[in-house]
């Protein structure tokens, strides 16, 4: 009986501990996930100056291997384009338009809480200034691999924009600029640059330029004059990487200069501009024209996935086109931003695609190359850095 007394006497005393301890529980983990959303907050949050991190690829073969930003293994070949025949020639094409009305500028300061500027070395930009600022880098890099290469830029006649730089052009192109529809327009601004191409017929049977379009977010850090010798048959070269949705990318695609080679690579994107406004014309802001590529791609060739897991060259015949499939580890190599498996730079690489968030390190790379004159180092900086958000 005493016994029995005691049990329900202890049991009495525990009942309040039963229903405080899962309340207590409930306080510790609203007071935790405070500061696990401040943390997530702080990694998502963009940095506004440059942050080393460990040189990933360290130990791979034939992967860049930097000591602080000193380039251990890098060798620059000799440029080739110096080689090539005086009849032939590279040239960049790129489409580039500039958003700098004062109402979305203001609504960028409201936002930001800020006067929308921002600084990156001794240097203070504006909107409109970063976009100009990333061109003329993308101008830069351009006259020190490759200087006998000609930039033609493809704007909105509307924009009345003007680019005094040596071996730049303006070619104004009719269309919607609007950032709903810019990746449309790019696809139809290539088209009518070309067909400009085919109506200089005499000029093209005697002088053979070659044409690279890409983004002007890009840096080229090698001479692409080999590209059009190491692999003579293609007439249009894509940029693949082991994504099985979006196994290509449209920021470099290589035509070669021929007639031949510029008709037939008129045709293809002819053929991708239909799919991408019949199939993915709500993706005309971003990613439509990937989508669009891929879909082209893969109704006239057997599409097998292993040809995309493996950074190597291969072809393929399409609408008797010679269609060039290049890796993106090499001729179009984007700093992983954030999390996920990084295997390094691979020391061959030609092309840095600095999409996104990532264009301020664009400008910083070019800072650190007037510096140290080394494009090994510069890669180096970019290898250590490519991992931070920006704010780009």
């Amino acid at each position: 009986m005493v016994l029995c007394r005691s049990w329900r006497t202890r049991f009495i005393l525990l009942l309040p501990l039963i229903f405080l301890i899962p309340l207590l529980f409930s306080v510790s983990e609203l007071h935790q996930k405070p500061i696990q959303r401040e943390q997530r907050t702080n990694l998502s949050k963009k940095s506004n100056h440059i942050i080393l991190g460990p040189a990933a690829g360290q130990g791979f073969p034939n992967r860049l291997q930097c000591e602080g930003l000193k380039a251990m293994n890098r060798i620059l070949l000799p440029s080739l384009q110096k080689n090539l025949d005086i009849s032939e020639r590279v040239s960049f094409v790129s489409m580039f338009t500039v958003y700098n009305s004062s109402r979305r500028l203001k609504m960028e300061s409201v936002d930001n809480n800020m006067d929308g500027k921002v600084i990156i070395g001794n240097t203070s930009y504006t909107k409109p200034e970063r976009s100009i600022a990333i061109l003329n880098t993308f101008i830069n890099f351009i006259q020190v691999s490759m200087p006998r290469s000609q930039v033609l830029l493809l704007t909105d006649p509307a924009a009345n924009l003007t680019m005094n730089r040596k071996n730049t052009t303006l070619f104004p192109v009719s269309g919607d600029y609007t950032r709903g529809q810019l990746m449309l327009q790019r696809i139809r601004s290539y088209i009518a640059f070309l067909e400009s191409r085919l109506q200089q017929k005499f000029e093209i049977q005697n002088f053979v330029n070659h044409y690279i379009f890409t983004d002007s977010d890009v840096a080229i850090v090698d001479d692409l004059g080999h590209l059009f010798e190491n692999y003579p048959d293609f007439h249009l070269a894509l940029t693949f990487r082991n994504n099985k949705d979006q196994p290509l990318n449209s920021g470099f695609i290589a035509v070669r200069g021929t007639l031949d080679g510029i008709r037939k690579s008129k045709i293809f994107l002819e053929e991708v501009l239909e799919i991408y406004s019949s199939k993915y014309i709500k993706a005309s802001r971003m990613l439509g024209d990937q989508l669009a590529l891929a879909w082209v791609v893969r109704s006239h060739i057997s599409f097998t996935t292993e040809l995309f897991q493996k950074p190597e060259a291969f072809s393929a015949e399409i609408n008797g086109s010679s269609i060039l499939f290049l890796p993106c580890a090499i001729f179009n190599w984007t700093p992983p931003e954030g999390a996920g498996q990084f295997h390094g730079m691979p020391l061959d690489v030609k092309v840095v695609h600095f999409k996104g968030s990532r264009k301020r390190l664009m400008l910083e790379a070019w800072n650190y190359y007037n510096k140290t004159g080394s494009t090994s180092d510069m890669l180096c900086l970019i290898l250590r850095s490519g991992r931070a958000k920006y704010d780009f």
